[in-house]
């Protein structure tokens, strides 16, 4: 196994903060059952004798989500690969890519970017269960502690929850032991879902009720609940998502509705409920990098036409969050969420992992399913009214959950999968992808990465369909 070590992206830690990314490999393993300790121990002692380590070391881990996997907002990222693996985003960089077996859905087990989703997740996985385990031998206070614990817990069943989504069932790896974690076995969706909500219950508990700091990079109680809510309702525990959501969206005293468009996705904006730091001072998302271009033909990814006419008259998402490009040879359409796609000398946009109108949503969703469909027109109508849209016209229950189903299409698009979960928890997914030649039902799930398979034989058997 080949070790590379890498300095942290987190500009204001200090160099103590390459202990961890020394302990916990991130970058130099090849599959995440072959993270090891290093053979000296005074690593890992290091960074947990004192909390500023340790609290570098937490950051270094939302450093690597940001960068890497499938929060990244590069091309590599769940946004984007989501996007083109649905009905989301057309891709143009060429046929002899990862991204265009995506895109074409002919995906293998041998596929690189399904192999980075799992081996960069569990890694990440690992580096909280390292957090866990030093923060808990650490003799800093408590309220510190609790922090720290709260944050990994928080990342360790969000990570599971995203490859529960794309995988089915999967290991739910809570150890430091890369022995042990070499030979786990999958578990299925009901056991992974039981500990995803143990883990995030746990840190809802430990974390307090404001941001660490001004800025809302590292996570709340409330940004716990954000993702409690989005499990529950994917769960079908319409009661349990109707509650959480209604929590985060009571909080007025730290959450708003931003009802100026091009205002959602600012740094600074009130819905937002956690962010990521850009990497250095003035540069943006690499959202924006990513999605934005100037000039056909382009570069990356684009729109597709059934999104893009999806939006109806008057709906002010197409002519704010939808940018346009056009000359001799065509016109073409990018997600203009994200506004600045170079540095601006002070950063304006932190990519936006979760925010307030999604609760409005899953609100919307869960109460129409609880019978109460005035609640849920008003939830629906306040994400319709800001887009200049009048009130649903949907009278039954079945007409407004496919109401909502549609407006979720319209705000969230481009933001780190939610079409494609939509699409298969509603189980429209066939129906929906049915029309891209290579569709196949089984592509519901990605594959097991084949490396993986070679090495744990107690991850077998491979989804259907690989």
């Amino acid at each position: 196994m080949k070790t590379i070590y890498k300095q942290s992206y987190v500009c204001h830690t200090s160099l103590k903060a390459m202990l961890f990314s020394l302990l916990v490999c991130l970058s130099g393993c090849d599959s995440f059952t072959e993270v090891d300790l290093p053979k000296s121990q005074l690593t890992s002692q290091a960074v947990f004798q004192d909390y500023a380590t340790a609290n570098a070391a937490m950051a270094d881990i939302y450093a690597k989500l940001r960068d890497t996997g499938l929060l990244s907002g590069t091309i590599f990222g769940l946004s984007a690969q989501a996007g083109i693996y649905t009905d989301e985003l057309d891709f143009y960089e060429g046929s002899s890519s990862a991204s265009f077996a995506f895109y074409t859905n002919a995906v293998l087990p041998s596929n690189g970017n399904v192999s980075q989703f799992w081996n960069n997740a569990y890694n990440q996985v690992y580096a909280c269960n390292v957090v866990l385990s030093g923060v808990e031998a650490s003799d800093f206070d408590t309220p510190k502690k609790a922090q720290l614990k709260g944050e990994a817990l928080f990342i360790r069943g969000l990570l599971h929850f995203y490859l529960l989504q794309l995988f089915g069932d999967i290991p739910y790896v809570k150890s430091t032991d890369y022995k042990a974690n070499s030979t786990v076995s999958r578990i299925p969706l009901d056991q992974v879902y039981l500990q995803i909500i143990e883990d995030l219950t746990t840190a809802q508990a430990l974390l307090p009720a404001s941001y660490p700091t001004s800025e809302r990079v590292r996570p709340n109680s409330f940004a716990v609940k954000a993702i409690l809510a989005r499990v529950y309702l994917y769960k079908g525990a319409w009661e349990d998502a109707r509650q959480m959501a209604t929590v985060v969206i009571d909080n007025t005293s730290l959450y708003g509705f931003e009802n100026e468009l091009d205002k959602v996705f600012l740094k600074n904006s009130p819905e937002a409920i956690w962010q990521f730091m850009p990497s250095l001072a003035g540069k943006n998302t690499d959202e924006g990098s990513v999605f934005i271009f100037d000039s056909g033909t382009p570069p990356q990814v684009a729109l597709t036409e059934s999104l893009v006419g999806s939006f109806t008259q008057g709906d002010l998402r197409k002519s704010h969050w939808i940018g346009v490009v056009s000359d001799e040879s065509g016109t073409w359409y990018y997600p203009f969420k994200y506004k600045e796609s170079q540095y601006s000398g002070t950063s304006k946009e932190y990519s936006i992992v979760l925010r307030l109108s999604e609760q409005y949503l899953i609100r919307a969703e869960a109460r129409a399913k609880l019978g109460d469909l005035t609640g849920a027109k008003q939830d629906l109508d306040k994400i319709r009214n800001r887009a200049g849209l009048p009130g649903t016209a949907a009278g039954s229950k079945e007409e407004l959950l496919e109401a909502i189903l549609e407006e979720r299409k319209k705000e969230l698009f481009t933001e780190y999968g939610h079409r494609f979960f939509d699409l298969k928890r509603t189980d429209q997914l066939n129906t929906a992808l049915s029309v891209k030649p290579g569709w196949d039902t089984t592509e519901n799930l990605l594959p097991i990465p084949e490396s993986e398979l070679a090495l744990n034989p107690n991850l077998k058997p491979q989804n259907p369909g690989y």
